[in-house]
């Protein structure tokens, strides 16, 4: 009985067996590159092409269309050959135009170009121009702000604080300790517009003073538990009171290293004769303009996003009992903050941030230069 012509046997080395099964498998898949995986698996294992169609559903001659694919480009053959279309209307050159215009220069009264501004510089289209940004990854309408560090002590601070991040000394407790100044009870000039299905919350952009207080916090690096204490003002006396408490609350026997930043009040005479009388505390100061690298910073950023920026408080009194039950409820629920990047890894980065800044200053100077 004649059953046609015989066929290539196909089979597939183990490397490609695995491929084509993470192919087939895999969520993210192309369903069509999925389905042609399929195909070919099912191929290699003996099945003939009226059989495979039949159990992936669909036609034989797309079965055999792409085990002949295989057979002749191996992995490459399953993916779906270059279509012809419409020809370039815009040019290299063109395109070279566009992002040396936006990275080199800057539109005549702006400090940056628009679409629409490089639209008319090169008679491209607006959407033409947005192409060609998003292709290169060019956002001219963003801008970041940057700060490095200055401080002479850079490289041994940092590796002395995530010291105490990634290996705590033993017998004692680390403090992460900040002050955050001038809170404000603010309360809005009309009441909130609660939110809705279809409609987010909405106040008003303007709002009514009642005061301000300040909030100084001992972030305790082991358990993730803040310490806190509410105060009018932000002198060396109240960040002394604030030591106070922390000495009264830590078990004696145990070393107290306090990591904080530079301000004044940290370094005063009054601190440092305090030190003199209080022998288990250490301070650990982070670099100058590098207070991100204090963890309670963090949880302040957390307080401001979950409670500060979005509450009403009528009175400081209010302001106050928001602060606190806030820190309540993060004592019960609160987990550490885990801190995951090693001192090597944080000065690399930075050591490469300040070579960009670099040559681009370099770049822009040439240009400036030079025209």
């Amino acid at each position: 009985m004649r059953t046609g012509r015989p066929k290539t046997p196909l089979t597939l080395t183990d490397v490609e067996r695995g491929e084509l099964e993470s192919l087939a498998r895999r969520a993210r898949s192309a369903p069509a590159l999925a389905q042609r995986a399929r195909m070919v698996l099912a191929c290699a294992a003996g099945q003939d092409n009226k059989a495979v169609a039949r159990r992936v559903r669909v036609a034989p001659a797309t079965v055999g269309k792409w085990r002949r694919r295989f057979l002749e480009h191996r992995m490459a053959g399953l993916l779906d050959e270059p279509r012809p279309g419409a020809p370039r209307q815009i040019t290299d050159a063109q395109i070279e135009d566009v992002i040396v215009r936006t990275l080199e220069s800057t539109p005549r009264g702006a400090t940056h170009w628009s679409t629409r501004e490089m639209a008319r510089a090169t008679g491209l289209s607006a959407m033409a121009i947005s192409r060609i940004w998003r292709a290169f990854g060019l956002q001219p309408h963003r801008t970041e702000t940057f700060k490095l560090s200055p401080d002479p002590l850079l490289i041994d601070k940092v590796r002395d604080i995530v010291g105490l991040y990634l290996q705590p000394p033993t017998h004692a407790v680390v403090y992460c300790v900040d002050v955050k100044p001038q809170i404000q009870a603010l309360d809005r000039t009309a009441p909130l517009l609660p939110l809705r299905p279809g409609q987010m919350e909405r106040r008003t952009h303007d709002y009514k003073r009642h005061g301000t207080t300040s909030l100084y916090a001992a972030l305790d690096v082991e358990s993730g538990k803040v310490m806190s204490q509410i105060s009018s003002r932000q002198r060396a006396r109240e960040f002394r009171a604030f030591l106070d408490r922390i000495d009264v609350n830590v078990p004696v026997g145990l070393d107290i290293h306090i990591i904080l930043d530079n301000a004044s009040a940290h370094k005063s005479a009054l601190i440092r004769r305090w030190l003199i009388r209080h022998p288990r505390f250490q301070f650990h100061f982070t670099p100058t303009y590098a207070s991100w690298l204090n963890l309670v910073e963090r949880w302040f950023a957390a307080l401001t996003t979950k409670q500060l920026r979005r509450g009403v408080h009528r009175s400081v009194r209010e302001l106050v009992a928001a602060i606190q039950e806030f820190i309540a409820v993060h004592n019960e629920i609160g987990k550490p903050y885990v801190w995951v990047k090693s001192a090597d890894e944080i000065l690399a980065s930075i050591a490469r941030f300040a070579q960009r800044t670099l040559q681009g200053s370099r770049h822009l100077t040439s240009y400036v230069t030079n025209h």
